[in-house]
């Protein structure tokens, strides 16, 4: 039996340095230490034998066994390595001398941009971002928003319906009732989300664009407030004071109601197509919260009063990065998306 060991041992180590490939390793370790491999077959033997002469051979055996494997494991990753190396100095189109292949990385979208920068300023002011379904009910598009059926301003809003008889939102604004629903008074929150409108598209008109709701609600809520935390918002996105207007508008969730106008940063206020030639941008419309809303919402309005507005997240970064046409945003091409480097 030793004197197998022995023969075993030295076919064995020749066959293992004489090997050519690592497929030639894996054939010889499955023929020596596999299940029915010349060794595993010798120390079957061994329960035959006495036990002295046992314990001496199955020693012998054991030491063999962890020999082959080393030299198994050293030999296979010698071979893989040339087979590598092999590989490459074969491939005509791989020159290991050049530098390595520079990959493209992707940056945000300026929407995105515009709306993590926003998300970042209100909830300094404490408040908090809530979200809800693009596919929106009835019900909080339109009526929990005091705008019932047959409404005129409804025609305000040419709506995507579903089959389902829900619809695309055409406003962040469902936001608003769903979060009073939920947390109740006093409560501040913005919502930035995805609209849509089937609306004819030009330089400052798309038909699937992005806002941002935003609401703040407590005891004594009043016009200022909303000035003050509008300008404070603007001026804190384009990093300078910035030019506004307040003029009266009609929403039908808001009472009063307001249009809150930037002055053009395309050309200036001197009049240019994004602007329709006015100098100024229709940008936030906003207001005091309708009493109706805030029943929808089931807050009283006998206690609390609060200011609503819905911030266009696409035209702002229109203003914020001179792109004077909207429809670029949505047109899917890299060479304008390249040029945005916050990642």
């Amino acid at each position: 039996m030793i004197e197998k060991i022995r023969i075993l041992r030295e076919t064995a180590l020749c066959k293992i340095k004489e090997a050519a490939g690592s497929a030639e390793i894996e054939e010889l370790r499955v023929k020596l230490l596999g299940k029915k491999g010349e060794l595993t077959e010798m120390l079957k033997e061994l329960k035959n034998m006495a036990i002295d002469e046992r314990k001496l051979l199955g020693q012998e055996a054991n030491a063999l066994k962890n020999e082959l494997s080393e030299s198994l494991e050293i030999k296979f990753k010698e071979l893989s390595a040339n087979d590598v190396e092999r590989s490459l100095s074969n491939s005509s189109s791989f020159d290991i001398s050049l530098p390595g292949t520079q990959f493209k990385v992707g940056s945000l979208h300026p929407v995105t941009i515009v709306q993590k920068e926003i998300e970042r300023i209100f909830t300094g002011m404490g408040f908090n971002i809530v979200d809800g379904p693009e596919a929106e009910e009835e019900f909080y598009n339109f009526e929990a928003l005091n705008i019932p059926k047959h409404h005129p301003a409804r025609d305000m809003q040419d709506t995507y319906w579903l089959e389902n008889g829900s619809l695309l939102r055409t406003h962040t604004s469902p936001c608003q009732v769903r979060a009073m629903q939920k947390y109740g008074a006093p409560l501040k929150i913005i919502a930035p989300g995805r609209c849509f409108r089937n609306e004819s598209t030009d330089a400052s008109h798309e038909n699937t664009f992005f806002q941002l709701e935003g609401m703040m609600i407590d005891k004594n809520i009043s016009i200022a407030n909303l000035i003050y935390v509008m300008k404070l918002l603007l001026s804190e996105v384009f990093n300078r004071d910035v030019e506004i207007r307040l003029r009266p508008g009609f929403f039908p969730f808001v009472e009063p109601g307001f249009e809150l106008d930037l002055n053009c940063m395309i050309c200036g206020g001197k009049g240019c197509p994004t602007c329709k030639h006015s100098g100024w941008v229709e940008l936030l419309p906003c207001g005091m919260v309708h009493p109706n809303v805030l029943r929808a919402g089931g807050i009283d309005p006998e206690e609390y009063t609060g200011f609503a507005f819905g911030l266009g997240l696409t035209r702002l970064a229109m203003m914020k990065y001179g792109i004077n046409d909207i429809r670029v945003l949505n047109s899917g091409d890299l060479r304008m998306m390249e040029q945005f480097s916050i990642r």
